[in-house]
């Protein structure tokens, strides 16, 4: 058992990571749009997901530093500023939309107004990362969000025509009424919500937090190799679900009402209000995380004493910047802003900033002067050196395709 809670910390960047609000959305639209066409761009995602996380982590567990005081001391202060002011930019987004996130899925569940959640939530989560304990922060957001599970179980209790599915992922192919920028704009949107920077900034960080060692290196990939895949596997769930009843109907999801529907058809009400508890664990689980990198990354950035460890008295500008954010995305969510729209804005200026976060992090794990004998072989370079090339197409597509899409449209 305490091997199996050992990897909650993976679990829950992972569920946050893969199964936030923007892709809850993400991937039952693109189930709805394009069936399993577009299942090759999670897949891609999860793979460079678990090469950079073990990275960052193994980089936390030599060198008992995260990643961005590695930053700016391996690029220099100019360059790991303008690697600070997007991450906080991106990081800031993805916090707003958590927020709303679980806002939204509470309205689901009480028909009460999301926007009257929305201070509620806010509240909750800056209590939580102010008063709730790491480990037991980590252990209840990671094992709730398997509540998400229901999804594949709901798959399998439709019981869909498993070959053409299988057609559909392999084959990749843009459905007829579908634009080829379309078609690249959701791929990208699906890349980087697998591969949001706060997901790594969390995971590091996440491991600093909990003392590891190099004798602890075995936890760290546990949490990579089991973590990450649940949840690709949720999206993928997610995604097969709407390929199934909504694509046949050239129904289109735009917005979470519409991703239970699936659910409910298959698995009733009982269905609907496991999902809906899952929604509202990942939500929360995500917005913890982007609450935590915000602060993490302007902390370490300036030197500050940073860390869930350390109380407000202890490490005040951490906490500082962690409730300003919070409290700033409320104020701004209060107005109207759609949180979905948000989210997926966030993702494409996600994408737009990877480089910036991987391009270190990979310099830093070939570094013997920090790896020592845990430096990247020649197997782990060559396969981080491909996905960074791929996440720097990715960057210099995505805003150009939001344009020329409007935002997918």
């Amino acid at each position: 058992m305490k091997k199996v809670l050992s990897t909650t910390l993976g679990i829950l960047t992972a569920v946050g990571g893969f199964v936030d609000i923007g892709d809850l959305v993400a991937s039952s639209a693109t189930g709805a749009r394009f069936g399993m066409a577009l299942a090759w761009a999670v897949i891609l995602g999860l793979i460079g997901i678990v090469v950079f996380a073990d990275m960052a982590g193994r980089v936390a567990a030599l060198s008992h530093r995260a990643v961005f005081d590695l930053i700016r001391e391996r690029l220099g202060p100019r360059v790991g500023l303008a690697n600070l002011l997007a991450s906080t930019f991106v990081n800031f987004l993805t916090l707003m939309a958590e927020i709303g996130g679980i806002a939204l899925a509470i309205e689901l569940a009480t028909s009460v107004n999301y926007l009257l959640w929305i201070p509620l939530c806010a509240l909750a989560i800056w209590l939580i990362v102010w008063r709730v304990k790491f480990e037991t922060m980590e252990r209840v957001f990671g094992l709730a969000g398997l509540a998400l599970l229901i999804s594949v179980l709901a798959v399998f209790q439709l019981h869909p025509d498993w070959n053409h599915l299988t057609s559909q992922a392999i084959h990749a192919a843009k459905p007829h009424s579908e634009s080829w920028p379309s078609y690249w704009y959701w791929a990208i949107s699906l890349f980087a919500s697998a591969v949001t920077p706060y997901e790594v900034f969390f995971f590091s960080s996440g491991g600093i937090e909990e003392h590891w060692t190099k004798e602890d290196l075995s936890e760290e990939q546990a949490n990579v190799f089991v973590g990450f895949p649940i949840g690709a596997l949720l999206a993928l769930a997610l995604m097969a679900l709407t390929a199934i009843v909504l694509m046949p109907l050239q129904i289109q999801v735009d917005h979470l009402s519409q991703v239970t529907q699936p659910v409910s058809l298959a698995l009733g009400k009982l269905g609907i209000a496991a999902l809906i508890f899952g929604f509202v664990a990942c939500t929360a689980g995500a917005a913890l995380e982007a609450a935590f990198s915000s602060g993490y990354a302007v902390a370490q950035y300036f030197g500050w004493p940073w860390g869930k460890l350390q109380p407000p008295r202890q490490a005040p500008r951490f906490h500082l910047v962690v409730m300003v954010a919070t409290f700033l995305g409320m104020a701004l969510l209060l107005t109207g802003i759609d949180p979905i729209k948000v989210t997926e804005y966030s993702l494409i200026f996600s994408a737009a900033a990877l480089p910036l976060t991987y391009l270190p992090i990979l310099m830093i794990a070939s570094d013997p002067e920090y790896m020592h004998e845990q430096v990247n072989g020649r197997i782990r370079n060559f396969m981080g050196t491909v996905f960074l090339f791929i996440v720097s197409l990715a960057a210099v597509a995505a805003i150009p395709l939001m344009i020329l899409t409007k935002g997918g449209a």
